[in-house]
């Protein structure tokens, strides 16, 4: 077995330890399950970092381990706004707007073309605040910090914040990346003639 499959087991484990994580949230046994969320922190740095020094980089990893981090981050996400720790807010602003993304980047996909769109640096440091929320809240109800409401309220606010800023601004570089995109095939009208028979 080749070592350049060590980044996409880590990632698959990280997948399946988001079911444990999932029933120690819901049973309330938060301890073990801020264990388990730290281990899949760690995980996803390792993987990312063997993938890179190694050059260990697949289609299968490129798609997988972004979807692993969501998958972790929505059961964190809903479970905990369940249990009243989050407020339904923040869930649905956040889950909208990763609808509006995976959607708009689709239809653009299909309708215009493909289009490679990065995360932007909003969109960096609102995964970073999320992140830091679900961890200092799962810090609080483990009883292992004292972390003070007011600062989780401004967190959470702040993340909301985040959220709408970042899918509007992948509103606007999608409108302006058509407009883009069709200027050059207005000023390249052959480019869209049929071919010659």
């Amino acid at each position: 077995m080749s070592l350049s499959i060590l980044p996409n087991i880590i990632t698959i484990m990280r997948i399946i330890l988001i079911i444990p994580f999932a029933y120690y949230v819901m049973v309330e046994q938060y301890p073990l399950a801020l264990v388990i969320f730290l281990i899949a922190g760690l995980s996803d740095g390792l993987d990312g970092l063997l993938a890179k020094r190694f050059r260990w980089q697949s289609r299968f990893g490129s798609i997988t381990d972004p979807l692993a981090d969501k998958l972790l981050l929505l059961v964190a996400l809903l479970l905990l706004v369940v249990k009243g720790h989050i407020s339904w807010t923040l869930f649905w602003v956040s889950t909208a707007r990763d609808v509006i993304i995976v959607g708009g980047a689709t239809s653009y996909h299909y309708l215009v073309g493909p289009y490679e769109m990065r995360p932007s640096l909003i969109s960096k440091w609102n995964t970073a605040l999320l992140i830091l929320l679900v961890l200092l809240v799962l810090l609080t109800v483990a009883e292992w910090s004292a972390v003070p409401e007011i600062l989780l309220q401004g967190l959470e606010i702040t993340v909301i914040l985040t959220c709408i800023i970042s899918g509007l601004h992948y509103i606007w570089l999608g409108f302006a990346n058509y407009k883009t995109v069709k200027k050059q095939n207005q000023s390249s009208p052959e480019l869209n003639e049929p071919p010659e028979k």
